[in-house]
């Protein structure tokens, strides 16, 4: 398939590693009141704070000189871990965290995503626990005061995912969701719709991921963005596959074909008829009618396939001809197709492809009973064996099973 996986490559690097954690998800959630107390939670006076009376405002001269020493602070932290000294390292990040909430909730979530994302790659779990509820925290607070600022959620979602907890990441996205409709913001919706379907894949959801990307199609079709419904169709073939849905892969599918044609694209149509074929042949195992829908589409694949010189899906959907012609016992038909079959191998210069479509031209001329043809066939494949070093076994011994056989 000529899927476009920029978002799905992207997705599985991104998440690479976290599966292992994913799985468990849930039940780490239940466990993070397990851990000992947050260092983050630490109320102890800090010397880079001046003595605040009632909690007072820190002046924007205050603000300053924090900001600056935070900065500090985290360089220091750094080199820490450079030189091995995580314990070190994370001790000095978690007081800079501890202090950079006083310059504003945006300031703090950017900190936790960076240290997050740290803690995550240095897997430090319980430093991973520890940014987790704090940001939950920090949420509970946002979800009491019905905040509506669009960035504060964004950071938040953007530090659940540096510390892979796609699940939580998710309730953020869906609140963002519900802000960016209320505002009428179609930009951020489908900005926030991505978002949505990339954490249900990196979470292997495909039907919410569907849903996500369907949405997504239905705004790029009625904003008439070719490039974007491309983008989705091929995204949604993928989700479609990986959920196995026949009918609904055959549709985008479909879809992706008449966009192509009308483009006057037809290389990259034979792969897709390829899939739908495939995908014809799943449902014919409950409906026979679909049969011949199959064989139509691996037909238009190979004649597609032929006229622009792609032999290696030429020869596939012509293997998949034969299958079909020998289910039917249209035995005539199938002989004729292995011939074609052989032409195309040698032209994809696939010597392995071109042996086994001896072989199989050999069985069904024994299954004509027609014994010099057959014996032909398997010697031409025995040739062929015997260059690749592979398989000369059987070939022999099939040609002596002839030599000695009547019929």
């Amino acid at each position: 398939m000529l899927w476009r996986l920029i978002l799905i490559v992207t997705t599985v690097i991104f998440w690479s590693g976290y599966s292992g954690w994913s799985l468990a998800e849930s039940k780490k959630l239940d466990q993070l009141d397990k851990f000992p107390p947050s260092p983050l939670e630490i109320n102890t006076p800090d010397p880079l704070l001046p003595p605040l009376a009632d909690k007072q405002q820190l002046s924007l001269e205050d603000l300053q000189r924090l900001e600056t020493a935070l900065d500090e602070l985290n360089q220091q932290a750094s080199t820490a871990l450079t030189e091995g000294n995580q314990d070190q390292a994370f001790e000095i990040w978690n007081r800079e965290l501890r202090l950079r909430r006083y310059l504003g909730t945006i300031a703090e979530l950017e900190a936790l995503s960076r240290v997050g994302a740290i803690a995550w790659r240095e897997n430090n779990r319980p430093q991973v626990q520890y940014i987790t509820q704090r940001l939950q925290v920090i949420q509970g607070q946002m979800v009491k005061e019905k905040s509506t600022d669009l960035s504060l959620w964004r950071s938040l979602g953007q530090a659940y995912q540096a510390i892979r907890y796609p699940k939580l990441a998710l309730t953020v996205y869906d609140q963002i969701l519900v802000l960016v409709r209320q505002q009428q913001d179609q930009g951020g919706e489908v900005e926030t719709l991505n978002t949505i379907g990339e954490l249900h894949l990196a979470w292997f959801d495909y039907a919410k991921a569907g849903e996500a990307y369907e949405q997504l199609l239905n705004f790029a079709t009625n904003s008439g963005d070719r490039l974007s419904q491309v983008t989705y169709l091929q995204q949604l073939g993928f989700i479609y596959t990986q959920s196995k849905q026949p009918q609904q892969t055959i549709d985008v599918l479909s879809k992706l074909v008449d966009i192509y044609t009308s483009d006057n694209n037809l290389t990259l149509i034979p792969s897709l008829k390829l899939a739908i074929a495939s995908n014809y042949e799943t449902l014919a195992q409950k409906d026979s009618n679909f049969r011949q829908e199959a064989f139509n589409n691996y037909q238009t694949a190979y004649v597609m396939a032929w006229e622009s010189q792609q032999y290696v899906n030429a020869g596939a959907a012509l293997q998949k001809l034969i299958t079909l012609y020998r289910a039917q016992q249209q035995i005539d038909e199938a002989l004729e197709a292995s011939q074609i079959l052989i032409e195309t191998e040698t032209l994809a210069r696939n010597l392995y492809g071109v042996m086994q479509a001896y072989d199989q031209m050999g069985q069904l001329y024994l299954q004509r009973q027609e014994k010099p043809q057959a014996l032909a066939a398997f010697q031409k494949g025995l040739e062929i064996a015997q260059q690749l070093k592979h398989e000369e076994t059987y070939f022999t011994q099939q040609i002596e099973k002839l030599s000695t056989a009547s019929f």
